[in-house]
């Protein structure tokens, strides 16, 4: 398979997104600015799409009603969980919950705890890209330096 198409479906992938695309691509050989630029520009659009789509998504599913019980209990925990940090900060601990390149943060939930406490899209769209970048840069220089250390142990 072509390695930006790889590239490209690992950013898409939940859970994976940023933290493996970059990786792969620079430790496949690929230059590091064009990796980090692709895999944060489908990033930041796919954040946009689940963002605009969740509504529908959620009406959708919610249809059935043990996921909506899920969805409902899922819905309150979040809400009470990050109620503080959004009335302290706002759409910037949107963006600090998508920048940290942690297992559970990353876009998808980033978007779904946006819907879930009611951010509009445009403040969204700041959290989201803002949150992109810095997560695309921490995953770049963690990437860059391991590989450098790597490639400096074993010669």
């Amino acid at each position: 398979m072509n390695p930006i198409i790889t590239l490209i479906l690992l950013t898409l992938t939940p859970a994976l997104e940023l933290r493996a695309s970059i990786p792969f691509g620079i430790l496949s050989g690929m230059d590091w600015i064009f990796v980090s630029i692709l895999a944060v520009t489908v990033n930041i659009i796919l954040g946009l799409v689940l963002y605009i789509f969740l509504d529908l998504i959620i009406r959708i599913v919610t249809k059935i009603k043990l996921i909506n019980r899920c969805y409902n209990k899922y819905v309150e925990h979040t809400q009470k969980r990050i109620k503080g940090a959004v009335e302290k900060y706002g759409k910037w601990a949107v963006a600090i919950f998508i920048a940290i390149p942690l297992p559970g943060s990353g876009v998808y939930t980033g978007a779904l705890a946006a819907y879930l406490i009611g951010l509009k899209k445009r403040e969204f769209l700041v959290a989201c890209i803002l949150g992109v970048i810095v997560a695309g840069i921490i995953v770049t220089a963690v990437t860059l330096s391991g590989s450098g250390i790597f490639r400096w142990i074993i010669k």
